[in-house]
């Protein structure tokens, strides 16, 4: 179990990261959403130990990482935004020379990790010599090398193609039976097709923390009449405007029953209906609303 209480980085007056709180249960694959500069790489290195905070804790199975940050790192898998690699090294000099690192076996822990990332064909190539998508592998390759039971990966499928973006969501899902695993990223298709639960950023601050089959369940219809018809008085559902006669009405239970009711209320107070449709949610809409939603109280 991860928990993080009241987490905050600053440098000088620039707030980087400002009371975060979240809690991550065993077997959860948690995605990591912001904009750039949103706090989620601070957040990681300070996960890892790698960065101090400011204040408030991290703690892993019930140990606290500014206090025994060893403990916690035998057990902790990393990948970086920067790739921890040295080009000059083969692929396979490199991750013996982890493994000795972490000291463990390495020819068994190799060779695994080897066939886990599909690197055999390049396993005597330098690193120089890779591609950006084979670099990326190796660098997952050295976060698993030690089977952690906690996995932070930050881009794990940058550079990669399609085909071995699919194979990354396979190995990441198949190495949460047995670890906690949260991932950075900025594309939202990678959160929605592998994370369990989603974390949203927005200047520091944690604004959203949902399941996503909580966030997918939310239903809603689209509605558009007159600019001048006050739909949240004649309707009792939770109604937010989106201006020019737009509405965006919540729903609770059936989408089609709730519709004909909206409908037969705004008929019978003479209001115009120009589209009445359901709402199509998706994580990237989610995002979006939730940024919008804060910027505008900020203003």
């Amino acid at each position: 179990m991860i928990e993080v209480n009241q987490l905050t980085r600053r440098y000088g007056d620039f707030v980087a990261v400002e009371d975060v709180s979240f809690r991550i249960e065993p077997g959860e694959i948690v995605g990591l959403l912001g904009h750039n500069g949103a706090g989620k790489t601070t957040i990681m290195k300070m996960l890892t130990g790698y960065l101090e905070p400011s204040s408030g804790s991290v703690l892993f199975d019930g140990l606290e990482v500014e206090k025994d940050p060893v403990r916690v790192q035998q057990n902790l898998g990393y990948l970086p935004e920067n790739l921890p690699l040295y080009p000059e090294l083969t692929v396979m000099d490199y991750l013996q020379y982890a493994a000795e690192l972490r000291q463990i076996d390495a020819r068994h822990a190799v060779a695994r990790v080897i066939d886990a990332t599909e690197l055999r064909d390049k396993a005597l190539d330098p690193i120089s010599t890779l591609s950006r998508g084979y670099r990326q592998r190796v660098g997952v390759a050295q976060a698993i090398l030690h089977r952690p039971r906690f996995l932070i990966l930050d881009e794990p499928t940058s550079g990669l193609d399609p085909g071995q973006t699919q194979h990354m969501r396979q190995l990441i899902h198949d190495l949460a039976v047995s670890a906690t695993v949260i991932l950075s990223t900025h594309i939202m298709q990678e959160v929605a097709a592998i994370c369990d639960r989603a974390l949203i950023l927005r200047n520091g601050r944690l604004v959203l923390d949902e399941r996503l089959q909580d966030l997918r369940a939310t239903q809603q219809l689209n509605l558009q009449t007159g600019p001048a018809v006050l739909v949240g008085e004649l309707i009792d559902n939770g109604v937010a405007s989106l201006g020019d006669g737009r509405w965006l009405i919540d729903v609770v239970g059936d989408v089609k029953a709730e519709a004909d009711n909206i409908a037969k209320t705004l008929i019978g107070a003479s209001a115009p209906i120009y589209e009445l449709s359901p709402a199509q949610r998706d994580l990237e809409t989610i995002f979006r609303e939730v940024n919008e939603e804060v910027a505008n109280d900020a203003d």
